[in-house]
């Protein structure tokens, strides 16, 4: 199967309201222009360097969303041109995303990242963290940034069940938080869904899938 053909088999069942980011990382320019030619225009990366030097290399016209855990040290090499960073996860590092936005003279879209599965090793804050930090009057002075929505990772798991509720959890929390929107909070996006289980993310409610695989094949991991 070519990248191209995987692309229109997703393309073809994929509900309109739901946007594809192909997730990219670790595959080469050349896959993602094979993507890129077959009419994809928004790739998700997980690490800085890799999204910036893709940007460099690679056509303008192209969303960048940063999927990955961010460190707050690295967000200046990407604030001039990230179109959306799923994993916001706490208020320091939305604090330094909103100061190198400013920077760049640009306003920066980006998510909460909420933690629904069970294990320790997936970041997230919970959804009272977020209520928080929405009604806060520091998040009220954040003029570069806009959280345009949630987004979540499911237990590694074959308990569908289980990703059925987790799933259900962060569509939950998004319309609780929905109700809070301010200035720089118009909650519209639901992200959670991968090649795995993005089928059953789009029936809880996602608009939003992250599928890499299923385009470019299974990925090796260099040590």
């Amino acid at each position: 199967m070519s990248i191209k053909n995987n692309l229109k088999n997703i393309k073809s069942v994929l509900p309109e309201h739901v946007t594809l980011v192909a997730v990219s990382k670790t595959k080469p320019v050349n896959d993602l222009m094979e993507a890129y030619n077959a009419g994809q225009r928004i790739f998700g990366e997980n690490k800085i360097q890799e999204i910036a030097e893709k940007y460099e290399e690679m056509p303008k016209d192209i969303e960048w969303h940063m999927i990955g855990h961010v460190q707050r040290n690295k967000v200046k090499y990407m604030s001039g041109f990230v179109s959306l960073i799923h994993g916001v996860d706490n208020f320091k590092l939305l604090k330094e995303i909103n100061k190198q936005a400013k920077k760049s003279e640009r306003v920066i879209n980006c998510l909460f990242q909420i933690k629904i599965a069970s294990e320790d090793s997936k970041f997230g804050m919970t959804p009272e963290d977020a209520s928080n930090i929405i009604q806060s009057k520091d998040f009220s002075e954040l003029e570069n940034i806009k959280i345009t929505g949630v987004m979540g990772m499911a237990t590694f798991t074959d308990n569908q069940s289980q990703i059925e509720n987790e799933f259900k959890q962060l569509k939950s929390t998004f319309e609780t938080l929905k109700v809070l929107n301010t200035n720089n909070c118009k909650l519209e996006t639901i992200s959670m869904g991968m090649s795995s289980d993005y089928p059953l993310a789009i029936d809880c409610g996602s608009t939003m899938i992250r599928v890499g695989s299923s385009i470019f094949g299974h990925r090796s991991y260099k040590n």
